[in-house]
């Protein structure tokens, strides 16, 4: 038994050790709501208890109650903090050494430290009734920002959330004037002026309540700069409200920015489906388009607004990595194409592959999709909507197309054999406003090339549904994907000659620009390797090339003179040397 109950210590003991708070858990979002209510409550009630004596005095049992409540959690909170990992190269950091030492260098740890000093303990000495003692337990403020921040990232409503949290800030502001309004009106006397609070021996003035309720009325009207009180009498007072009109300033600033970018933020997605909007309606007045389509234009953008389709998806997702896009288009898109009869047999990679190529479409009511005899470059999964397959006349319908069904998935296949060709066999029309999922030819083979043998699976699912519908012709050649039409592999290869045309175009110009920046060096190096001086030195009617390497021009004259006036260089007739480039 003793042998068991040490073995469960040693457990509680290693878990224990191993215990690690990540910052982005749940868990640690929830402690951090809990350490904010702390810190709120001290930041609104403990300046007021020390303000409004009544607010102390009749309920000291409940704020001591409170006040150690707080307190704990103050602690836990150190506590937690001591075990809160951080990323270090991607990886959540679990040495408690390391954690600590983190912690304990940042300024964070320092306020921590104070704010739970038991400054308390001076009640013995002051009595309970002082609760300025704990002020600083108003230095743990930075927890309720952080909780502010991350719910800020959390909520699908961050502006209506910055709202709430401004009027909090403002609350705020508006209670500390209020508690030092009272605070000063007590210390010049109530009721000695007509700018202070007045004597709470009236009974108008002598409830906790109107006390309160007068005093807020007053900083919000001094704050805001809204409404007329008394002027000051003292130059304390003075002092006092012009402090206010400063700080009153600077709230109506703040306020009118952070609204106004609030209210801009909210209107940013709207702003920018107007723009194009009128961009569209300007294009159709200067070219003097239809009444008619007009109006189908703008009832088009009305319906993609109205339903929330305005979205461009690919914009939106366009900043995240390939990994949580494919992940989201999954999660939207995979159960919609796992419909499409040709795709369900095939490997996971590939619908994924799919899934990232579908781009979603919206048309009119009467639009046509397509037409009879139009070649087969997309086939279409409708999401929702209703679309009719009619006769040429666009009236007699002969089937009816609902959500979850596809079309056109054979033609984009070009399976030799096929009785239908890359053709479209009907007249698809849409009866209402219809979102479809299209995905292109080009993008299935672009996919598919990286998957050979659900190549393979595709040719022959499109082979099955052919021969099982009457519509192949099996003494043809086989073909498949691999098969292309003329038209389309000169079109492939234009594209590339483009492509390499362009190519070699950029290489030209920094083969040019390197050759001309080695030129250059080339010549600065030249320059700088020069170690002659050249000097004329006129000597008997003649001119003298003397090197930079002799001390000086004397000693190269003289050195270099063989008896008789011979000298060893070669000398040239002053007539004939008109510059360096002579000699």
């Amino acid at each position: 038994y003793e042998d068991h109950q040490q073995k469960t210590d040693n457990n509680k003991k290693k878990k224990w050790d191993v215990f690690v708070v990540s910052p982005s858990d749940n868990a640690y979002y929830r402690w951090l709501f809990v350490i904010a209510t702390a810190v709120l409550y001290n930041w609104f009630l403990v300046v007021a208890r020390a303000c409004f004596d009544k607010l102390q005095v009749g309920n000291y049992i409940c704020w001591l109650v409170l006040d150690y409540l707080s307190d704990t959690v103050y602690i836990m909170d150190t506590c937690v903090r001591l075990r809160t990992g951080f990323l270090e190269q991607g990886l959540l950091v679990k040495d408690h050494a390391k954690l600590r030492d983190s912690y304990v260098r940042t300024l964070q740890f320092k306020l921590d430290v104070v704010s739970i000093l038991p400054t308390d303990l001076a009640y013995i000495s002051t009595g309970i009734h002082t609760p300025q003692l704990r002020f600083n337990r108003l230095l743990r403020f930075p927890r309720m920002f952080e909780f502010f921040d991350r719910t800020e990232t959390r909520t699908n409503y961050p502006n209506i959330f910055r709202i709430c949290n401004l009027v909090l800030y403002i609350l705020v502001i508006i209670h500390w004037n209020a508690c030092i309004y009272y605070a000063i009106s007590k210390s010049l006397g109530l009721g000695s002026d007509t700018w202070v609070f007045p004597n709470i021996s009236k009974p108008e003035y002598s409830s906790l309540t109107r006390t309160y309720v007068y005093c807020l009325y007053w900083s919000t009207l001094t704050l805001t700069t809204i409404g007329e009180m008394p002027a000051p009498v003292r130059d304390e007072e003075y002092l006092f409200v012009v402090f206010d009109f400063l700080v009153g300033v600077l709230i109506f600033a703040t306020i009118v920015g952070n609204v106004g970018s609030m209210i801009a933020n909210m209107n940013a997605t709207r702003a920018e489906f107007q723009a194009r909007i009128d961009a569209i309606k300007h294009y159709m007045h200067f070219r003097k388009v239809s009444k008619e389509l007009e109006t189908r234009v703008i009832k088009w953008f009305d319906y993609l607004w109205t339903n929330k389709k305005a979205v461009d998806e690919q914009e939106v997702l366009k900043n995240l990595p390939n990994k949580l896009r494919a992940e989201i288009a999954i999660n939207v898109h995979l159960e919609t194409l796992k419909k499409v009869r040709i795709f369900q047999d095939c490997e996971a990679g590939l619908l994924v592959e799919l899934v990232l190529k579908l781009r979603p479409q919206v048309f009119s009511p009467g639009d046509y999709i397509c037409r009879k005899g139009d070649i087969g470059k997309e086939m279409y999964i409708i999401k929702e909507g209703k679309l009719a397959v009619v006769a040429n006349d666009g009236v007699t319908q002969y089937a009816l197309l609902t959500a979850g069904s596809c079309f056109g998935e054979i033609s984009i296949l070009n399976i030799k054999g096929s009785k239908m060709g890359n053709r479209r066999t009907a007249n698809i029309r849409s009866m209402g406003y219809s979102d479809l999922f299209c995905l292109s030819k080009d993008d299935l083979m672009e996919a598919v090339t990286e998957y050979p043998d659900a190549k393979s699976v595709l040719e022959e699912r499109g082979r099955e549904i052919l021969l099982k519908e009457g519509l192949l012709d099996e003494n043809a050649e086989s073909g498949g994907l691999q098969k292309e039409d003329t038209e389309e592999k000169v079109e492939r290869l234009e594209s590339s000659l483009d492509t390499l045309q362009t190519r070699f175009a950029r290489l030209l110009n920094e083969y040019t620009h390197t050759q001309q920046r080695l030129k250059q060096r080339i010549t600065l190096l030249e320059r700088q390797d020069s170690g002659l001086l050249t000097c004329f030195v006129l000597c008997s009617g003649c001119v003298h090339l003397v090197s930079d390497c002799c001390s000086s021009w004397e000693e190269s004259v003289q050195g270099e003179i063989v008896g008789g006036g011979i000298h060893k260089h070669n000398y040239f007739p002053v007539t004939q040397v008109r510059s360096e480039s002579d000699i």
